[in-house]
C-alpha cells in the first residue's frame, strides 16, 4: 500500500512524499527510512527497495523538488536559485520533521546520497544511520557539466513510445557501452505521455542548474562530519571508483563498504537482490548494536 503526503519544503515548495506500507508487517521499533532518489529520478524508483524495508519499519520516499510529482520551482539565471544544494537538504529536513520520522535511516542514490550525508552532517539529531549509493565526494568539474549538456542535446525527443525510451537509454544511447536493462527501465519510468510523444517529467535545463550547484565542489569535509553508522555501496561498473569509495569509508568515523558485481550506477535496478543483500545486513547490524 502506498499513501501520498504533501509536505512544505524550503521556500514553500510543495513536495510529494510517498509512504510504503506492508499490511501484514508488525512494528519492530527500528528507525524509519527516508529514501532519496538521484538526479532525474523519482520516489517510485525505490518501490522495490521500499517493499522489503517496510517489513517492520516506516518507509517514506520523496519526490525531490523539480522531480516526479513535486513542484518545479522557477530558477532564474544568476539568481539565488531554489534548486540549489541548500534547498534539497532543507527539503529532506522538512520531510523528516513534518512526518515525524526522526531519528531516521537515510538511503540516498547519487544526488540523493549527497543530500543525505549533508543533512546527516548538519543535523545529526535527525539521523540514525546512512546508506550512500554510488555517489562521489570529489569534485567532478566543468568538463563533466559540459558532457551532460551535450548528452541532453542528443536525446531523440519525443520518444514515440515508453518502450522506445527504454530501448534508447538501455541500448542505443552513445553513453552505453553495453546493453544496460536497468538503466533503460530507470529512464522509462521518468517519461510521461505528452501530446507529441513521450517526454521526461523534468526539465533538462533545470537538471543542469541542479547539477551546477555541486559538481565544482568536493564534499569530503561534510562527509567527515557524519557521525552515524554509514554504508558506502558502489556498483562495480558505476560512477564511484573503488579507491574513492574506500577513501570515503576511511574518512567516515563509522563507515562500512559494500560492492555489487555486474552493476552500474543504477545498481538498485541492475541487481536488486544483491543490493538488498548488501544493505540488509548493515541495517540488521545497527539494530543489534542498538
Amino acid at each position: 500500500m502506498v499513501q501520498r503526503f504533501d509536505v512544505t519544503g524550503a521556500d514553500g515548495v510543495r513536495l510529494a512524499a510517498w509512504e510504503f506500507r506492508e499490511a501484514a508487517a508488525e512494528p519492530s521499533g527500528e528507525p524509519a527510512a527516508l529514501l532519496l532518489h538521484g538526479l532525474m529520478g523519482r520516489a517510485f524508483h525505490w518501490a522495490g527497495t521500499a517493499r522489503w524495508l517496510a517489513e517492520g519499519r516506516r518507509v517514506v520516499a520523496l519526490d525531490q523538488r523539480g522531480h516526479g510529482q513535486s513542484e518545479r520551482p522557477p530558477a532564474a539565471p544568476g539568481s539565488s536559485t531554489p534548486l540549489g544544494r541548500e534547498a534539497f537538504v532543507a527539503d529532506a529536513e522538512a520531510v523528516i520533521e513534518q512526518l515525524g520520522l526522526a531519528p531516521v535511516t537515510l538511503i540516498g542514490h547519487s544526488m540523493g546520497a549527497l543530500t543525505a550525508w549533508q543533512l546527516a552532517a548538519r543535523r545529526p539529531d535527525l539521523v540514525a544511520a546512512l546508506v550512500i549509493c554510488d555517489m562521489r565526494a570529489s569534485a567532478l568539474g566543468e568538463a563533466s557539466q559540459q558532457e551532460w549538456e551535450d548528452w541532453f542535446l542528443g536525446w531523440p525527443l519525443p520518444f514515440p513510445t515508453q518502450d522506445a525510451a527504454r530501448r534508447w537509454f538501455g541500448e542505443d544511447d552513445p553513453r552505453v557501452e553495453r546493453p544496460d536493462p536497468g538503466r533503460g527501465r530507470f529512464f522509462a519510468e521518468v517519461m510521461h505521455e505528452a501530446e507529441d510523444g513521450w517526454r521526461p517529467l523534468f526539465s533538462r535545463r533545470q537538471m543542469l542548474t541542479v547539477r551546477e550547484t555541486w559538481v565544482h565542489d568536493a564534499h569530503w569535509e561534510e562527509l567527515a562530519q557524519v557521525r552515524c553508522p554509514t554504508l558506502v555501496v558502489r556498483g562495480l561498473d558505476g560512477e564511484l571508483g573503488r579507491a574513492e569509495a574506500q577513501e570515503m569509508v576511511r574518512v567516515l568515523p563509522a563507515g562500512q563498504y559494500a560492492e555489487i558485481p555486474d552493476a552500474g550506477h543504477y545498481l538498485h535496478y541492475d541487481q536488486p537482490a544483491a543490493w538488498r543483500a548488501a544493505v540488509e545486513p548493515f541495517l540488521e547490524g545497527i539494530r543489534a548494536t542498538a
